[in-house]
């Protein structure tokens, strides 16, 4: 995933170590995490196809073969596979689960074929697959939102209350009380937006400006790279500039106004995560950065002892980032087929069946490739590697 799956550090305050989770809690945490969001993900499509007319043959959590699974009165095959990794809607007239059309369809009676995929106009194709990942931001913003209203939010002022010596911060000249109005133009409203811009941009000069005295200015700094522990007593680095918080405040939030607060947050993260892969497609940060599924299993172990409000914030973040990955225009992603259909839109026909095969063999070794990346990466971040190093030496 392009964004680092570890948790916010704010998570971590007056948190003592504890010990690492083990292998079966771990493995059970991860099923909390990933079934309701491939679930949430996949009803997304589901309920907009039955709202379309569509007719959905199968609805698949997991791969690979059945573990359990029942037919509805609409015909739709409700099933779980045994690989927990994903899930798939297959919709009348497809061939596959990644929606590439049925060679038959259109041999279908007329009454049959009004209800298949492909025989929707294409404003409705695309609102169906769009509605996988909005749904799953939308799980995020309920999620955040009913946080904010139940237990309010804690408000710290983008307020220097106090500098770290010899920190990129005391370099560019700033003091106790100074104001964060933006970094490099984006706005920052609480203290916390502050490591949100600059945790994954060590070594980057940013432009920084700061209300002093009643005046503004703008000042140039860098933040540098520090390696931290987690209470699990796992390093991680983040980037910092040596700022510390003021006092906090607890600040009630509304029923009305917590929806704002979930899209503000849930807003926020996609923006870091677009700007994390940015870094990657640029270079300016390693594939090695790249978290996969295991990461996220341990780390939702780590969540889960953590707390139930722990793990329920990480699946937010979750979902957030499951929404942004779907919509890259991959083909077999969300995004990709999107790209077909906005094509089909302009064009005023569908793109070359060969052209749209071939995209779609392309996605699949691109995404494959990825996936063994990610999971060589995170084999590596847990000490494998090291382990059979140490085996074979």
């Amino acid at each position: 995933m392009p964004h680092p799956a570890r948790l916010p550090a704010i998570l971590w305050t007056n948190v003592n170590m504890l010990e690492t989770p083990g292998f079966a809690f771990t493995i059970l945490a991860f099923l909390l995490v990933l079934g309701p969001l491939v679930f949430v993900h996949e009803y997304g499509h589901y309920i907009v196809g039955r709202w379309c007319g569509v007719k959905a043959d199968t609805f698949s959590i997991g791969f690979g073969r059945k573990i359990l699974g029942w037919t509805d009165k609409r015909g739709t095959e409700w099933k779980i596979g045994w690989l927990p990794l994903g899930g798939y809607v297959q919709f009348a007239g497809d061939r596959d689960a990644v929606s590439q059309p049925d060679a038959d369809w259109q041999q279908l009676p007329a009454e049959q074929r009004s209800h298949t995929f492909p025989a929707q106009p294409v404003w409705k194709r695309a609102l169906i697959v769009v509605a996988g990942p909005v749904t799953n931001f939308l799980f995020a913003i309920l999620i955040l939102a009913s946080f904010a209203w139940v237990g309010g939010k804690l408000v710290t002022p983008p307020v220097a209350g106090g500098i770290e010596a010899s920190s990129a911060a005391a370099a560019a000249g700033l003091q106790t009380g100074d104001r964060i109005v933006a970094i490099d133009g984006r706005p920052i409203e609480t203290f916390g937006d502050i490591p949100m811009a600059v945790a994954h941009r060590p070594g980057e000069a940013m432009q920084v400006r700061i209300s002093r005295g009643g005046s503004e200015q703008v000042v140039e700094l860098t933040p540098r790279l520090v390696k931290a522990k987690d209470p699990f007593g796992q390093e991680y680095e983040r980037a910092i500039i040596g700022l510390a918080p003021p006092a906090q405040q607890l600040q009630s939030i509304s029923l009305l106004e917590a929806p704002a607060v979930g899209l503000r947050q849930t807003w926020q993260i996609v923006r870091q995560t677009g700007e994390v892969l940015g870094q990657f497609l640029t270079g300016r940060r390693s594939i090695k950065d790249m978290n996969g599924p295991v990461k996220i299993a341990e780390i939702s172990g780590q969540a889960a002892t953590l707390g139930l409000a722990s793990l329920i914030f990480f699946i937010a973040l979750i979902s957030i980032n499951l929404g942004f990955i779907n919509l890259l225009p991959l083909p077999m992603l969300d995004g990709g087929h999107l790209v077909f259909y906005a094509y089909e839109a302009i064009r005023r026909r569908p793109a070359p069946p060969q052209a749209q095969e071939w995209a779609f063999r392309f996605g699949f070794v691109a995404i494959v490739t990825l996936m063994l990346v990610v999971t060589f990466n995170d084999l590596g971040s847990i000490g494998v590697w090291d382990r059979i190093a140490r085996l074979i030496g």
